[in-house]
């Protein structure tokens, strides 16, 4: 197999002035918070991107999965969201080493850290936009603030680092299938960075403040625009070690929103393994648990979760079937969680008002048309 032509990248078309602030972006840029600092370890959590398993393959298990040449096939993944089955497809990125061959790369936990870092940045004014004319969303920003922000959250990248993490989420494409009543599958398509501009130099601190813009995947944009995204400890996440970790913190934020110290929340080790495919390098289930074991103490000594009971079920001769966690919060994840409920109720509120008072604008101006009159008759 050999690469023919060079992969192209979108770039983002100019963004307006007013696309940088408004009201719709305002919500998605203001936190619930008693404290500055608090406001500060805020972030977003998009509802169902943050579901799907896009950066599960490990660079170590992308090297066994490459040709002799260095490419990769299309990842087929499947998972469930809100208890329907979806499949995720994801097209491996084509990347130019330094030694002049193509490589595929499909992202990764580099690749997730850099998306998570740059959706912070996009939370603050006149670094996000959102454009309802276009149906886009992005930041703006540059090397330097993105490489700034990846050292504050423990994740030390280099410039060269940084810039092919860019392209590969600007060149990665991932794919989303469910199944029709009819059978049919419809499905939607895009890179993960729907657009990306920039300026590559080499001597990037004397250009550091150079701007970047990265346009955000469709269904954040829909995320902001329908207010389904939550407000979530974003430094906790980037504290954790593993992704294991990570995915987990973001499915107790997007699932356990009724978190409180009388009620507990259920999960099983089926469902981790099917829906993160973060345990499929793991040849053992004993193996896979005792990672997922080791993720649970540390959203433990994060202070995620005070306690977590295991319950084991075995079938025939005591094989190990599956595993039930049952996880009791923290008072402080519990006031996090009630923060976002009450953040996003707020901002839903505030849009069924806008949209009725446009609404009785109108049936008004229907009633009482303005007519224009003539000087002097």
């Amino acid at each position: 197999m050999t690469k023919k032509n060079p992969p192209t990248r979108r770039s983002v078309a100019p963004v307006s002035d007013t696309a940088f602030a408004g009201w719709q972006l305002s919500l998605f840029q203001g936190f619930l918070a008693n404290t500055d600092d608090q406001v500060e370890s805020l972030s977003n959590a998009v509802d169902l991107w943050d579901s799907i398993p896009r950066y599960s393959i490990s660079r170590a298990r992308m090297n066994t999965m490459r040709t002799a040449d260095g490419f990769l096939g299309v990842a087929e993944l499947s998972f469930h969201y809100r208890g329907r089955a979806l499949t995720a497809r994801i097209y491996p990125a084509q990347i130019k080493n330094n030694d002049g061959q193509w490589k595929s790369y499909y992202p990764s936990a580099r690749e997730e850290l850099v998306e998570y870092a740059l959706r912070k940045i996009s939370a603050e004014q006149g670094a996000g936009f959102f454009d309802r004319s276009t149906y886009r969303s992005g930041a703006r920003f540059s090397l330097y603030q993105l490489r700034k922000e990846l050292e504050q959250q423990g994740h030390s990248l280099r410039y060269d680092q940084i810039i092919e993490a860019l392209d590969i989420l600007s060149l990665s494409s991932i794919e989303i299938e469910c199944a029709t009543d009819s059978g049919d599958g419809a499905f939607a398509r895009s890179t993960y960075f729907a657009a990306l501009s920039g300026v590559k130099r080499k001597d990037y601190e004397t250009h550091r403040d150079t701007r970047w813009i990265a346009q955000f995947h469709p269904l954040v944009t829909q995320s902001i625009d329908h207010v389904t995204y939550r407000q979530f400890n974003y430094q906790r996440m980037m504290t954790c070690s593993t992704q294991l970790a990570r995915w987990l913190i973001g499915q107790l934020v997007l699932k356990y929103t009724q978190a409180a110290m009388l009620n507990s929340f259920e999960i099983r080790y089926s469902t981790i393994k099917r829906d993160s495919a973060l345990l499929a390098g793991y040849k053992l289930d004993r193996q896979a648990i005792a990672a997922l074991d080791q993720a649970w103490d540390e959203l433990k000594s994060l202070g995620a979760l005070s306690t977590v009971k295991k319950i084991e079920q075995r079938g025939a001769r005591s094989k190990l079937e599956d595993v039930i966690y049952t996880l009791h919060p923290t008072q402080e994840f519990v006031a996090e969680q009630k923060a976002a409920n009450r953040r996003q109720n707020n901002a839903k509120d505030g849009i069924s008002s806008a949209v009725e008072m446009q609404n009785r604008v109108e049936q008004l101006n229907k009633k009482h048309p303005v007519r224009a009159t003539r000087q002097g008759k």
